[in-house]
Order: C-alpha cells, then structure tokens, then sequence
C-alpha cells in the first residue's frame, strides 16, 4: 500500500526528473551510506522538494536490497541531510 502512494506522489511531482544523477548519487550516499552533500546538490535537493525527497527515501527503503537498514536511522539521516542542506544554503559562503 506505501508503495503506491510513494510511487503517485513521485510520479504526479515528476521527482525524477528534477535532479541530476551525481546530485542524486550524492543525496543517496549521504543518506544510506556515510558522507556529505556539496552546496551544488543541496540547491538540486531543495528544487527536487521535501515531499519529492520523502517519497523517493521511503520507495527506496521499501526495495528489497535495503531491507537490513533500520527505516527510522534511514529516516533521521534523510532529514539530518535535509537540514544540513538548510543550514549550508542559508548560511554566506565565499564563492568559488
């Protein structure tokens, strides 16, 4: 039933469209995996949205592949992400 509803909402908000792959492979490992995130990808993560970046944490979670994660530190790590993001792009930094 979850997948479903994550898969309408990723579909009606066209979700995969909306970042690039090394943003998406960057995302992922901060998330699943253990790393950051570039200001660059955070811009893309907040274009993609928080409901869009939800959905896609939770299909992905729901795949097989992943089931010996814990879905609540999954979770936390998706959010810990997001806002790290947040502070990154709200906070000045020089330009490169």
């Amino acid at each position: 039933m979850a997948t479903k509803e994550n898969d309408q909402i990723i579909k009606d908000n066209n979700c995969e469209t909306k970042m690039g792959l090394p943003c998406v492979l960057e995302a992922f490992t901060s998330i699943f995996k253990t790393g950051t995130i570039s200001s660059k990808c955070c811009g893309e993560l907040f274009g993609l949205g928080k409901v869009c970046h939800s959905a896609l944490v939770k299909r992905t979670l729901e795949n097989p592949l992943f089931k010996d994660l814990s879905p609540a530190r999954i979770i936390a790590k998706s959010i810990q992400t997001w806002n790290n993001c947040l502070a990154l792009i709200d906070s000045p930094s020089p330009s490169a």
